[in-house]
């Protein structure tokens, strides 16, 4: 295995963040809307260096003065108060207000969406009472009502406010998530045996960012206007300046200087309508990178197996007794997809699960990760690891095995990638969560695992997009991050069917090899007789739900037993099969010699 120097890097995050920047750097309307943002913002802290007066100073000799007045760039209000001073000064008292109001409407709502949405409908129906219950306030009135409690400040009005806003965070990130939660990239993260903390901020949240954030920009707009509306009304503190109450100054004055009415609104005007914008633009930069819970009843004792074939050995490391599982119908009855079904396998060996497509074989395959469905139901069975049993172990017990002593390579590679993370990041998280240390040393054994699984240019790779690699580039990436913490059990399911031939035999051959290297136990989920050919020690063939058959990989080609089993052996492409067309040029009346089972499978 080759080393890769420590030095070159510890995290793909900035370059993230940068390519994040320069797209957007590369959007007119956000370009534009930020400058105007910032510039607001600028002139806002700059205010004490740029005004001349205190904005609550009033002069009796500036009363209703004109533009350019000495010492007064926009004249005087009513009152004999400088207006450019008194708008640099509101640009203070909106930003506040925007970042108090958001900040605590997203630090609510987008905590609780994520956990109501990620966890089960017993966690949602509690989220869902208490947002629902906060959605019945008049949220307007109960500023008012609420300021002798405030006494004013329109800081603790904008923190009630946010509490307010947070049920419409909280609807649009839960909806998301649960668009998300069964996303294969999650089931991966749990597999890899991330906690569900660390999977709801880094991947979950990721993905789901964008409504949340161009929600953001709106939620800004809103707590301005609100502390603009309220100020309006002359509800708060009149030494605070604001762009309300400049408004409602100019609606008294209205008909003596039309203008004292017009800078605050453009100024309201311009900064709401710019936050909304940006808010789009942004979330368009980011969207181009890229019934009832059943209760499970408890793990019954182990069942005996007369079967010789499924007598577990000393050195058996995974072992699988009379397992069931069943799903709820629309009916209410329960409806079995796995029944009884019993298997073992030994250190350094490849156990093949063979079947057609529905048969139970990724079922069974879930079920020893810990990561079925929250409806399935584990009637009966026993699932031990080197003699631990799995069944009836709580998320934090399987998070501890996942990743670390059992590990899993899916079907899809693709879509068990998160598309919005480097792949380089995706693995250096799950080294880290099997085994922790810095991340310099998780980047430099994930470059190095990258070059042992074949990978032509690892450190390219490494900083890639999913899209941006090949699948059989990505399922070596897979393969990569499963064996990065030693397992000692490997489930690979399907890990070849959507790869070409040629693909196949090396995604073969780096199993094979690294099988040997780390003397893992193998559980092989496939349909494919030829990749069982290749690989397999032993093979256990799967119909509806159950075991017909098990034994040894020559076994079970030479003699196959059951009816099932030599259905599936004789689909297979053999000399059987005559040719229709005509010969070409160079065909002879030589008979081929007939291929054996093995090579005709292969």
């Amino acid at each position: 295995m080759n080393a890769t120097s420590p030095t070159q890097g510890v995290d793909a995050g900035p370059a993230v963040r940068t390519g994040t920047v320069r797209r957007l750097l590369r959007e007119p309307q956000a370009v534009v809307t930020a400058g105007i943002l910032v510039l607001i913002v600028v002139l806002g802290l700059a205010a004490p260096l740029l005004a001349d007066h205190d904005p609550n100073v009033s002069s009796l000799d500036a009363v209703n003065a004109e533009i350019g007045t000495t010492g007064y760039l926009l004249g005087g209000d009513q009152n004999g108060r400088d207006i450019f001073s008194r708008l640099l000064y509101s640009i203070n008292t909106s930003v506040v207000s925007a970042l108090i109001g958001t900040s605590l409407a997203l630090a609510v709502g987008v905590t609780a969406g994520l956990v109501g949405g990620y966890f089960g409908t017993r966690t949602r129906a509690v989220t869902e009472w208490i947002f629902n219950l906060i959605m019945t306030f008049p949220g307007l009135l109960l500023l008012i009502v609420l300021m002798p409690v405030t006494h004013g400040d329109y800081r603790v009005t904008m923190a009630i406010f946010g509490v307010l806003l947070s049920p419409t965070v909280y609807r649009i990130t839960r909806n998301q998530v649960l668009g998300v939660k069964n996303e294969l990239f999650v089931d991966a993260a749990r597999v890899a045996g991330l906690p569900d903390r660390r999977i709801l901020a880094r991947h979950v949240l990721f993905v789901v960012r964008g409504p949340i954030i161009i929600a953001t920009a709106f939620l800004a707009g809103s707590a301005i206007g609100v502390q603009a509306g309220l100020a309006f009304l002359g509800v708060g503190s009149s030494s605070v300046p604001s762009f309300g109450a400049m408004i409602a100054d100019g609606f008294i004055n209205l008909y003596v200087d039309p203008l004292h009415f017009v800078w605050p609104s453009l100024m309201l005007g311009f900064i709401t309508a710019s936050l909304v914008l940006f808010g789009n633009a942004l979330r368009d930069t980011l969207a181009s990178e890229s019934r009832r819970k059943p209760v499970k009843i408890a793990a019954t004792a182990p069942q005996p197996v007369t079967d010789s074939e499924n007598t577990p050995t000393p050195t058996t490391l995974l072992t699988v007794r009379d397992l069931t599982i069943s799903y709820p119908s629309p009916s209410g009855e329960l409806k079995e997809v796995v029944s009884g079904v019993s298997f073992h396998v030994d250190s350094g060996e490849t156990l093949g699960l063979v079947g057609e497509s529905g048969s139970g074989k990724t079922q069974t395959a879930f079920a020893v990760l810990g990561v079925l469905p929250p409806e399935a139901m584990v009637t009966s069975g026993s699932i031990t690891l080197a003699g631990d049993e799995l069944l009836g172990c709580g998320e934090k017990q399987l998070r501890a095995i996942r990743g670390r002593d059992i590990a899993y390579v899916p079907q899809e590679p693709m879509t068990n990638l998160d598309p919005s993370v480097t792949v380089g990041s995706q693995l250096v998280e799950g080294v880290r969560a099997a085994k922790p240390m810095s991340r310099r040393e998780a980047r430099a054994r994930v470059l190095a695992l990258l070059d042992k699984v074949g990978i032509p240019d690892p450190q390219r790779t490494f900083s890639s997009y999913p899209h941006q690699i090949s699948g059989g580039m990505a399922q070596r990436v897979l393969i990569a991050g499963a064996v990065a913490s030693r397992p000692r059990v490997l489930i690979a399911d399907e890990p070849t069917t959507a790869l070409d031939v040629t693909v196949q035999a090396e995604i073969l051959d780096l199993l094979r090899d690294l099988q040997q290297e780390l003397d893992m136990a193998v559980l092989l989920v496939t349909h494919n007789f030829g990749v069982v050919a290749d690989l397999c020690d032993r093979v256990a063939v799967m119909r509806r739900g159950e075991i017909v058959e098990t034994g040894t990989t020559v076994g079970i080609f030479e003699q196959p037993e059951h009816e099932y089993t030599r259905m599936l052996l004789s689909s297979i492409l053999d000399d059987s099969i005559v040719r229709t067309d005509p010969p070409t040029a160079g065909d002879t009346d030589e008979p081929a010699p007939a291929p054996t089972v093995v090579e005709a499978a292969s």
